[in-house]
Order: C-alpha cells, then structure tokens, then sequence
C-alpha cells in the first residue's frame, strides 16, 4: 500500500516576477509524497501563476483520487483518469520518484535517458523600464543565455539597452501573448541583428493563425499555444519550436512522449518551468537532456529554496541527487 500526503507552500521572490499579464511575488505550490513505508516519492506543481485559490482546486483533484493512487495505480492509468494539467504532474512526478528510489536506479535511467552534466539555463529578465532592464542584464551578462519578459510596450528600446549591457548572451525574447502579428514582423529584423535567437509565444493562443505566413529571420517558440501532443496538429504550421513544461502536459509521462512526438513532426524542443522550487526542476532535467534550449531558473528567482535543493552554478545545474529526487 501507499500512503499519500498533499502539502501546500507558499514560497517568496526575490522581487516581483512581472509578465505581460501578471505580477507575482510569491510561488504558490503543491507537493505531493507518496510513501511506501521505505520509500517517499515527491512531485510539485504550481496550479497558477498568481492565483492561490487554485491550491484548493488541484487539492481537491488529488484527493479525489487517493483511493487509486493508494492502491498503487500506475502512471498509464493516471493519464487516463486526469487531464493534462497540474494536478496530475504533481503525482506522476511523484510516481517517478517513488518508482526510481523502489528499483536503486536515477528517473533518466528508467526512461532511457542520459542526461547530460551539466544543464545550461537561461536566466530570466522581467518586464520594467529600459533602463532597469539592461541593469539587471549588466549583472547577468556572465550567463550564456539571457530569458527577456515582453510586452507590447518598448520591446525593442528594452532588448537594445539590454544587448548594450550584455554584448556576449544569448537572447530568448518572450512576449508571453502580448504582440500583434504586425509588431511581430515590425519586429523581427531588428530584433534579429539585436542577435535575439528565439521569440516565445508572440501572439495570444487560439489566435495565432496568421503564424503560418510568418517567414522571418527568428524561430517561433509555443509556449501557451502548446500543452501536450493534442495541440502539435496546429502548432507543427506556425511554430518551429515548443516550449515544453510539466505543469502543461500533466507530467513526466506525457511531456516524454511529447518530445518523441515532437521531433517526429519536425518541431525543435525548449524546456521550461513556472516559478517553483528545485523539487519542480529537477524531473524536467529529463526533458532538458533532450532540448536545444533549456529555462529552468526557477529557484534562482526564489527568495529561499527547499533543501536539499538542486545545485546552481551560475547558471550551470547539476543533476539532482538521490535525496532530492529521482
């Protein structure tokens, strides 16, 4: 038998994670531990971005389904009882853990991975004036990839002041729905001898069609637009990569075969996460072994981390320890 515990934390920013949509200054997530009598498998998801009531809900989901998973349910079994989301990637993850920690071998190895040491994570800038952008990109210009939070206002002023502080990173731009297709190709050119590598979400989900005209210098990365392999069949014609991240696919499961899927239909991979703690991370290393791009800074936005934590240099992660997961 398992016995399951659902574990709700509120875990603070360093300073307010600001987005096109949204301003957040603490992380409100949901860890589920699956408890063998020997063994504790862990899984965490953060329900919203900004909304903690949430919480309840994906509680509520998990509880509901406590007989199941105490009676030893399997992943497949989960997939097919919860939806994509959260809720279910807090228990899969955890059923990863718990299934790696049971047979003495790491989740890579269970899924046929080598996972490569070490990650390079982008690092994320958020959205403010100019001027207060490329001062925290001068004290980041160390790292090898540089995430930019857009909006419609002032992207281009923002990236220029940027790249002048930091000549040598790479630069994700993520407009998080914010753009026009118009200031998408008003845009790209300049944006592409600014050396922007990739553009995140440009325009709003479910309203993204006139993508398929888009011919400009910078791939297009889904983030929104993509949870799991039911949306490739509209993605695959407007977008060049995907954004992959645990809490859209409903877990490790899913997000696995999504990659596969993927790669069949010609899309490229990028790797991301919400704003959680190490615990959320670490199972999306997997996916991050498999990716061109890799955004898995969370705990480095974080006020404080859980310990044990995953290691972070820089922006170098090493591969998780036993203790902590997988």
């Amino acid at each position: 038998m398992i016995s399951l515990s659902i574990k709700r934390q509120i875990w603070t920013l360093k300073e307010p994670f600001v987005i096109s949509r949204v301003s957040m200054e603490k992380s409100y997530v949901v860890v589920v531990e699956l408890n063998d009598g020997q063994n504790i498998g862990k899984g965490e998801c953060e329900p919203h971005e900004s909304d903690p009531s949430f919480m309840d809900k994906i509680t509520a989901t998990i509880e509901s389904l406590r007989t199941k998973i105490e009676a030893g349910m399997s992943r497949d079994e989960l997939n097919q009882l919860l939806p994509a989301g959260p809720a279910r990637n807090s228990i899969d993850c955890a059923m990863w853990d718990l299934e790696a920690k049971q047979k003495g071998k790491r989740a890579w190895e269970l899924a046929g991975i080598e996972l490569k040491q070490p990650l390079i994570t982008a690092y994320t800038i958020c959205i403010s004036s100019p001027f207060e952008m490329a001062s925290k990109a001068a004290l980041n210009k160390h790292r090898e990839l540089l995430k930019l939070k857009l909006d419609s206002k002032n992207a281009l002023a923002s990236v220029k002041a940027v790249r002048k502080a930091a000549p040598n990173p790479e630069i994700i731009v993520d407009a998080n729905e914010a753009w026009t297709y118009q200031q998408l190709i008003q845009l790209s050119q300049p944006l592409a001898k600014l050396g922007v590598c990739l553009i995140e979400q440009p325009l709003p989900a479910g309203k993204d069609k006139e993508l398929k005209n888009y011919n400009g210098p910078i791939p297009l990365c889904a983030d929104e637009s993509c949870l799991d392999r039911s949306s490739l069949g509209e993605v695959k014609e407007r977008y060049q990569f995907i954004n992959i991240k645990l809490d859209k696919t409903g877990g490790l499961t899913e997000a696995l075969c999504l990659v596969d899927e993927a790669k069949k239909q010609g899309l490229r991979i990028m790797v991301g996460c919400m704003t959680g703690t190490s615990l959320a991370m670490a199972p999306a290393m997997l996916i991050g072994a498999m990716a061109e791009f890799c955004d898995l800074d969370g705990p480095l936005l974080l006020a404080k981390d859980r310990v044990p934590a995953l290691r972070y240099e820089n922006s170098i992660i090493h591969r998780p320890q036993k203790e902590m997961w997988g």
